[in-house]
């Protein structure tokens, strides 16, 4: 299976090799026009800033997203058809994630604030890769801190997973010394273009101005 990484353990990189991610930051910066985004069991998959992703090795174009159905935070059933012909985003989290989901949340919303009225072209999405945990009500609790206009989405583990799977994204429960758990997941927001394509990714903690240029050229997608 690919995967997208850049993953996280409640806020702590998470990858085998550190000297990998290292080099893998830079070549991100050196690229510039290229985002190398994933090393996994098939290779680098390499992004073309609105194009497919491609696996370096194969050279065959990947497919991110699928067809899906959840629930969201205020209780009612929300699939991508309800996603159709707008923009929006995907971040895979969880809600007792300490740094890394409240960080990223926070920035989505400060993006939705500077956006202003073009933020009404674009969706947010928060899913939740802790269904066991995040219910409905949870996510409703833990969403009061960021701006109402992120879908907080959840469902069964068979759901979630499938929806997860469908983004290439990484997800694990991990064991606590205290008998609980934590999650490793990808930490990058994806984009997905107003026809459901993959359009691209904005990374952890990514500058600003940077952030704020992708989604602009996203919600063009849509005009």
């Amino acid at each position: 299976m690919i995967m997208i990484m850049a993953t996280t353990t409640a806020g702590t990189t998470t990858m085998a090799d550190d000297g990998r991610l290292r080099r893998l930051r830079r070549s991100i910066q050196l690229l510039g026009a290229l985002a190398v985004v994933l090393v996994g069991a098939t290779g680098w998959l390499i992004l073309r800033p609105g194009g497919p992703l491609v696996d370096a090795q194969q050279g065959a174009t990947v497919q991110i997203g699928a067809p899906f159905e959840l629930v969201s935070h205020t209780g009612e059933t929300f699939s991508d058809r309800d996603l159709a012909g707008k923009p929006y985003t995907v971040f895979f989290g969880f809600t007792h994630c300490p740094e890394v989901c409240p960080t990223t949340l926070w920035e989505m919303s400060s993006a939705l604030d500077q956006l202003g009225d073009e933020a009404a072209n674009m969706q947010v999405l928060f899913v939740t890769v802790d269904p066991e945990r995040d219910t409905p009500q949870v996510l409703a609790s833990y969403l009061q801190s960021f701006d109402d206009r992120i879908i907080g989405l959840t469902g069964t583990l068979e759901d979630v997973s499938a929806m997860a799977s469908s983004y290439r994204a990484y997800w694990r429960k991990v064991p606590t010394d205290d008998g609980d758990y934590t999650m490793d997941h990808t930490a990058s927001v994806y984009l997905m273009d107003a026809n459901g394509d993959f359009f691209g990714t904005v990374a952890y903690e990514e500058p600003a101005d940077a952030r704020m240029g992708k989604l602009r050229r996203l919600i063009a997608t849509g005009s």
